[in-house]
C-alpha cells in the first residue's frame, strides 16, 4: 500500500512537516513523486519510519539514526531485537522511579514509613543507568566488570546524607580545580587540594582507591571527548590540567 504525506502522518502520528523535514535531510525519502509532485511512501518507507520512531524514543539523534538505518549492513530484525532490549531497560528504569514516587506519596500521606535509601533509590538507579549508557563500555574495559558492578552497588547503598555530601564535595572540587588552574601549576597547593577532593568524591562510590587507578582515570578523561566535555564545560582546558595534577599526586 502507498501513502501520501498526509496519509502517512495520520497513520504514524508524525506531522506532515516532520516527514517533509526528514526528506530534506535525507533521513526518510519517499519512494517516488506522483505526477502532481506529491511525495508517495511505500511499505519500505513505512518500516523505516517505524525504526526512526523507535530510535527517537531511545533519544538517539537524527544524525545518528540516519547513519544507522542507511548503513549497508543495517539489519531490520537485529535492530528490532535491540529495540526490545533497550525499551525493556527503559521500562525498568521508569518502573523504579514510579515505585519511588508512589512510596513517597504513601509516606507523605502517613500510610507507610519510607527510609532515606528508598527515597533516593530510583534516582540513584537512574544516575547509574545514565552513566552506564554514556561511559559504561570504556570504564568497564579500563577497570573490569567486577569493579564497576561493585561501584554501582556502593552508589545504590548511599544514604540521603551521603548522597548530598558527594554532591557537595563535587562542587567544592570544581571550585578548587578552578583556583588551581588559575595558578597554571599542577603541583600547586590549590591543584593538589583539588585532586584530594576529587579522590574524596570518587571514594563515595569506588570500592577501593589506588593512585594507579586514579591516574588511569585522568588519562581516560583526556582521551575520551565525552569526559573532556564534562570538565571543560566548567573550566576550559581544565581536563588536561586535572590529569596533570593527578599525575603529580600519584607520583607519575
Amino acid at each position: 500500500m502507498e501513502y501520501t504525506v498526509q496519509q502517512l502522518a495520520k497513520l504514524s502520528g508524525v506531522s506532515g512537516r516532520t516527514l517533509r523535514y526528514y526528506d530534506e535531510i535525507g533521513l526518510l525519502k519517499p519512494a517516488r513523486l506522483s505526477s502532481s509532485g506529491y511525495r508517495i511512501y511505500g511499505q519500505k518507507e513505512v518500516d523505516l519510519l517505524q525504526q526512526i520512531l523507535f530510535y527517537r524514543e531511545l533519544e538517539v539523534s537524527l544524525e545518528e539514526i540516519t547513519s544507522i538505518i542507511h548503513h549497508p549492513d543495517f539489519d531490520l530484525i537485529s535492530a528490532l531485537q535491540q529495540h526490545v532490549q533497550k525499551l525493556q531497560e527503559k521500562h525498568a528504569r521508569l518502573e523504579q522511579i514510579i515505585s519511588t514516587v508512589q512510596k513517597t506519596i504513601e509516606n507523605k500521606e502517613g500510610g507507610t514509613l519510607m527510609t532515606d535509601e528508598e527515597k533516593f533509590e530510583g534516582f540513584k538507579k537512574k544516575l547509574i543507568n545514565e552513566n552506564e549508557k554514556k561511559y559504561g563500555k570504556e570504564v568497564r574495559e579500563q577497570y573490569g566488570d567486577e569493579v564497576v558492578d561493585d561501584s554501582n552497588a556502593k552508589m545504590m547503598g548511599l544514604s540521603e546524607d551521603d548522597f548530598k555530601k558527594m554532591q557537595e564535595v563535587e562542587k567544592e572540587f570544581l571550585e578548587e580545580l578552578k583556583k588551581g588552574y588559575e595558578t597554571g601549576d599542577p603541583a600547586s597547593p590549590e591543584a593538589q587540594k583539588a585532586v584530594e577532593l576529587h579522590k574524596k568524591w570518587l571514594s563515595f562510590t569506588w570500592p577501593q582507591y589506588s593512585k594507579e587507578a586514579h591516574a588511569g582515570l585522568g588519562d581516560m578523561y583526556v582521551s575520551d571527548e565525552r569526559f573532556t566535555a564534562y570538565y571543560d564545560q566548567h573550566i576550559e582546558g581544565g581536563t588536561r590540567f586535572l590529569r596533570d595534577a593527578i599525575y603529580v599526586y600519584a607520583g607519575k
